[in-house]
């Protein structure tokens, strides 16, 4: 589908929208000497308003904690170490919220800050509880804020930066579309020319040039990898620049800026989102070549017959990596086994369970309701 038809037919008919803000728009920049830039808040909570008067819902992710933390403290840098950087984004993000609120208020809006770590998406009612309260946030007339909760997250809780954070909530949402808007115009190729359309995104991976500000964490390698999170799960992605006039509301009417990224042809469910995007697999299988194809080729479950081998400790119920017997990621999925059985029974026939383990089993290890399976979202 060409670039234009795609904005005119997806993006204006987009109701449900999250948007990603990064720390460098802001904050500005003299020296050494960083500053909040209130106006640019109030640009973007304008732009949210009148889109919430057209009926659409606007969710926002907002960085910026720890460079409003470092203007507050007089920092001139990032810190490094840990403690350090937890208390500069609990100060960091008392005054953003501030801000927020103060620019959404001149429009009859209130702000609700949820704070979150990447193990509130690996659990499933976690998962399902962020919708809820952000849904409830929007029917109560507040504009949801969200960013990574840095004054406790460490290296194991953390997404990386807000980009991820994004993908993660438009997909739990199932939103229409994810719009990134960052201090570039989007994604630039090799002459520094905008690309309008990006359909295969594994031709594009060289092209994520250039790391993160000194103030932030993501750049356009974390941007192409959200903007793949939500086009895998059958939706619409935009990196544009946030400094454009009326961005927003230019981009929602369909207007030719930035990138557009192509959503694959399959929409997933909000269950499917969780298991294939969203929650961190516990373990890997490897399969055979004829599980494999039973798996991808005929959509069927995955049986012990066929596992070949086993890494990881697991529990039911937990998402597992399926992989072929080449090293490809084929499918994830809810394991009806631990890994101690599934060490038990692995290469064996269902028949033969009960007397192995003991007790009454399932047929499947991954039943097919539990199974999604991977690259398997072509684009038309």
């Amino acid at each position: 589908m060409p670039s234009t038809q795609l904005r005119q037919t997806v993006l204006t008919a987009a109701t449900n929208v999250v948007v990603k803000i990064g720390t460098q728009l802001l904050t500005s920049e003299d020296g050494d000497q960083q500053s909040l830039d209130p106006a640019f808040i109030r640009r973007i909570a304008k732009q949210v308003a009148q889109l919430r008067k057209d009926g659409r819902q606007v969710t926002l992710v907002s960085s910026g904690a720890v460079g409003a933390g470092c203007v507050e403290l007089g920092i001139t840098k990032r810190p490094t170490d840990v403690a350090e950087l937890q208390a500069v984004a609990a100060v960091g993000q008392r005054q953003m919220m501030t801000l927020w609120d103060k620019a959404f208020s001149k429009y009859g809006l209130g702000v609700g800050q949820v704070v979150l770590t990447r193990t509130d998406f690996d659990d499933r009612v976690r998962f399902l509880n962020i919708r809820n309260c952000i849904n409830k946030l929007h029917e109560l007339g507040s504009i949801p804020v969200l960013n990574e909760n840095d004054a406790v997250a460490v290296d194991e809780l953390r997404f990386g930066d807000n980009d991820l954070l994004a993908a993660m909530t438009a997909n739990a949402l199932r939103a229409d579309a994810l719009l990134l808007l960052t201090v570039v115009d989007g994604l630039l190729d090799n002459s520094g020319a905008v690309i309008d359309l990006v359909d295969d995104m594994s031709a594009y991976q060289g092209l994520s040039r250039g790391g993160s500000s000194k103030w932030g964490r993501g750049g356009m390698s974390s941007k192409l990898e959200s903007a793949k999170l939500v086009t895998d799960a059958g939706e619409i992605a935009v990196i544009a620049s946030g400094r454009e006039k009326d961005v927003l509301t230019r981009l929602l009417k369909g207007e030719r800026l930035g990138t557009v990224f192509l959503p694959a042809d399959r929409k997933l469910d909000s269950r499917q989102r969780w298991i294939a995007l969203t929650a961190r697999p516990s373990g890997t299988l490897g399969i055979d070549d004829g599980a494999a194809k039973a798996v991808c080729g005929r959509g069927k479950s995955l049986l012990a017959s066929g596992i070949i081998q086993i890494t990881g400790r697991f529990q039911r119920g937990d998402v597992l990596l399926v992989r072929s017997q080449a090293g490809k990621e084929i499918s994830r999925g809810l394991t009806n086994y631990s890994a101690e059985e599934l060490r038990l029974i692995m290469g064996k026939r269902s028949s033969q369970f009960q007397k192995i383990l003991g007790n009454a089993a399932y047929d499947e290890v991954i039943h097919r309701d539990n199974l999604v399976v991977l690259g398997g979202n072509e684009r038309s």
